[in-house]
């Protein structure tokens, strides 16, 4: 239980670290928003307002690490986080040049190697559907968030605030 607990907390600092974008330790309301669309939550602004006050133990307007572990772990458990380790591995066999992104070359070269080619409108499409920031390619941010949603899809596991 202690081993777990100590990789959730690993996983979410990973996550925190990613969408902490000015690297100042703490999450602002519009990271804190950013962090909560990748896990595809679409939360209003008031209620983005009301989760960061209550989460802002010591009300500088910002939720740091602690403040956003002591508000997630207690409802985490195993199947909560995406094994981050074997996600980047996927990540890894579709970025075959190693650059930190999916091109749509690699895509369709990945997707016709399994046995599934597409046309051109299907790769456009999934491009499309994954690459929230618009420059054409995919990040892992990217695919991490496009995975977690297929897999609450597959589940059927709705998520609101």
């Amino acid at each position: 239980m202690v081993a777990m607990h100590v990789e959730q907390l690993n996983q979410l600092k990973d996550i925190f670290t990613r969408f902490d974008m000015d690297s100042d330790g703490s999450l602002t309301i519009l990271e804190l928003a950013a962090l909560l669309r990748s896990l595809g939550l679409k939360p209003t602004g008031d209620q983005i307002h009301v989760l960061l006050a209550n989460m802002d133990s010591n009300g500088n307007g910002a939720v740091e690490f602690e403040e956003l572990a002591n508000a997630i772990v207690p409802h985490m458990n195993e199947q909560v986080l995406v094994n981050q380790e074997q996600l980047m591995e996927v990540f890894h066999l579709f970025d075959r040049d190693g650059n930190g992104y999916i091109t749509p070359a690699e895509l369709a070269g990945c997707m016709a190697k399994m046995g599934q080619p597409l046309s051109y409108r299907e790769l456009t499409e999934m491009i499309r559907e994954a690459d929230a920031d618009g420059d054409g390619v995919i990040s892992f941010n990217e695919f991490y968030t496009v995975m977690a949603r297929s897999a609450l899809d597959f589940l059927g596991v709705r998520l609101s605030m």
